[in-house]
C-alpha cells in the first residue's frame, strides 16, 4: 500500500486485484490438473485432486462475487451459424483423418494405429524380417 497525506491508497482497483487473483486461480487450477495426471503415487494424486477441486471452488466463488458487482463482463453470445460452421469443420476433418487412416491400412477407427503404436518395436522388428505386417 502506498501512504499519501495520511490515507491509505491501493496502488491497485478492487477490479484489477481481483483480476489478478481470478487469472492465478485459473493457472493454478491447470497446474494442479496437469499434477494430478501425472501422479503415479495414489496419495499424491488425491492430493492434487482435493487441491484442484478447492482452487475451482475458489475461482467459481470469486467469478460470481465479480459478476454481481459489475467487475467481469460475460463474452457475448456466438452466432449459431458461426457454431455450426465450426462444427462442420472439424467434421470435415474427422472425416478426412478417418478415410486417410483407411486407406493406409489402419482400420475402423485407427484401432489399427493404436495396436501399431503400442506394440514392442522389437516385435515389429521381428515380423517385418519375417515378412509379415505388423499392425
Amino acid at each position: 500500500m502506498h501512504q499519501q497525506q495520511g490515507q491509505a491508497h491501493p496502488m491497485l482497483s478492487d477490479e484489477d486485484l481481483a483480476y489478478t487473483v481470478l487469472a492465478d486461480l485459473k493457472r493454478v487450477c491447470g497446474e494442479y490438473a496437469t499434477a494430478t495426471t501425472e501422479s503415479s503415487c495414489p496419495q499424491v494424486r488425491q492430493l492434487f485432486t482435493n487441491l484442484l477441486n478447492s482452487t475451482l471452488q475458489m475461482q467459481g466463488h470469486l467469478y460470481q462475487i465479480m459478476e454481481q458487482n459489475n467487475m467481469y463482463s460475460v463474452a457475448s453470445p456466438a452466432l449459431r451459424q458461426e457454431v455450426d460452421k465450426q462444427l462442420n469443420q472439424n467434421q470435415q476433418t474427422a472425416q478426412q483423418t478417418q478415410q486417410f487412416l483407411q486407406r493406409h491400412g489402419y482400420g475402423q477407427n485407427g484401432m489399427g494405429f493404436q495396436q501399431h503404436m503400442h506394440q514392442p518395436q522389437n516385435m515389429q522388428y521381428q515380423q517385418q524380417q519375417q515378412g509379415q505386417p505388423y499392425m
